[in-house]
């Protein structure tokens, strides 16, 4: 019995195995950052709406409550549900402190998928490259071209999808880091102002 053989086969058939699998991850990716760019743009052109005042008007502003157009929805929904719980005379510092790493969790983790598509896209990618050239070079041994031009196309198309999507998700990321960041500086501050004020 040929060990060696039988391990080749083993891993051939199981490097084999993954390539429709890969390839559906691949177009799961594809449908999934086309989605996501939907929503990008939307909080983009949100954020192209913003009034913008000066740093030192900042607190002046979120005291007075009335101004929401130079803020996200987030931040909107959070300075509310303080407010919402000044007037109820339920603002305590564990409460608040509680509120406010709820929302922020929330708002990093949204950003996982987006971080794992970064590295996850590429590798698919590559996978989706190696295999069909394996299988295209055994083709070329036996002679058939067909084989060989067609495992080709597979290859180099699902590395510019797995580049395309890395990168798009990459941009994507990067942007979106510097608005949650942002978002979450703001929330600090409507939580010193709105909720400080309350305790003291």
């Amino acid at each position: 019995m040929d060990i060696g053989a039988i391990l080749k086969s083993f891993i051939y058939l199981i490097a084999s195995s993954l390539l429709y699998p890969v390839l559906f991850l691949l177009v799961i990716a594809t449908l999934w950052i086309m989605i996501f760019s939907g929503s990008f743009f939307a909080e983009w052109l949100e954020r192209l709406r913003f009034t913008k005042y000066e740093p030192v008007q900042l607190p002046h502003i979120i005291r007075q409550g009335k101004d929401r157009s130079m803020f996200s929805h987030r931040v909107a929904h959070y300075t509310q549900t303080l407010e919402a719980l000044a007037n109820k005379n339920e603002m305590t510092e564990p409460e608040v402190e509680n509120i406010f790493q709820e929302s922020t969790l929330r708002m990093w983790k949204s950003m996982d998928m987006l971080r794992i598509m970064v590295r996850l896209a590429p590798g698919l990618g590559l996978i989706g490259t190696l295999i069909p050239m394996g299988t295209g070079l055994a083709a070329l041994g036996q002679g058939d071209m067909t084989k060989l031009s067609t495992d080709l196309v597979i290859a180099f198309t699902t590395t510019v999808v797995g580049l395309a999507v890395g990168m798009l998700s990459f941009f994507f990321y990067t942007v979106k880091r510097r608005w949650v960041e942002e978002d979450i500086k703001h929330m600090e501050l409507a939580t010193e102002l709105l909720a400080g004020g309350e305790r003291e």
